[in-house]
């Protein structure tokens, strides 16, 4: 179990970890990188708890992802059926966060926007523009952009088909596909690969 834990978390998270695994069994599944979501909670069809998270997540990211689903796993086992984010959800994720709120564990730059995420944690970490931005500062470098890092009426590619960037709506955006002209609500923390020349994809 370190070992592999110490393939994906800061090493100082690991004993932490460890014993949030064993307070609070399930099976961890470390998964290859998914579009929609950095990891989930769920019960297996055997009524068992299965937690996975992202393989391709920097160690800070990888943490906040299984916290933020250990905290669903803790309010399914006190709460049962209650909105999926909601108060219940959000105060275990606080308190199960709190212990690894210190620079040994987090650059110090991430601390203070952790902190203020928290106050009111949202169904995504990438929800917080400010902290996704400084978060993917210690991932590995990417062709990809968040949409919201990319100029209104940009051209980009999203699972092999073409958008252009529309107007914003609170938290998402309005995004006109090329091919169908159809439009489509994209998530502002989605990533997508700019069009440098629209005449290679046609």
């Amino acid at each position: 179990m370190r070992k592999t834990l110490s393939n994906y978390l800061p090493e100082a998270s690991i004993d932490l970890v460890i014993n949030l695994l064993n307070k609070y069994p399930h099976h961890l599944k470390i998964v290859n990188k998914r579009e929609t979501k950095h990891g989930d909670f769920r019960l297996t069809k055997d009524k068992k708890h299965q937690i996975t998270v992202n393989n391709n997540l920097n160690p800070y990211q990888f943490l906040l992802t299984l916290i933020h689903e250990i905290a669903h796993l803790v309010t399914h086992l006190n709460h049962k059926r209650v909105q999926p984010h909601g108060k219940e959800w959000k105060q275990n994720f606080q308190h199960l966060m709190l212990p690894f709120l210190n620079p040994t564990i987090f650059p110090k730059e991430l601390l203070p926007l952790l902190a203020y995420y928290l106050k009111n944690p949202k169904a995504s970490t990438d929800s917080d523009v400010q902290l996704a931005l400084a978060m993917k500062k210690y991932s590995e470098k990417s062709d990809k952009s968040f949409i919201f890092e990319i100029p209104i009426g940009s051209d980009f590619v999203f699972k092999n088909r073409i958008f252009r960037q529309g107007n914003k709506r609170r938290t998402r955006y309005e995004c006109l596909e090329l091919k169908s002209k159809k439009i489509y609500l994209f998530n502002q923390n989605a990533e997508v690969e700019m069009v440098i020349a629209t005449k290679k994809y046609e």
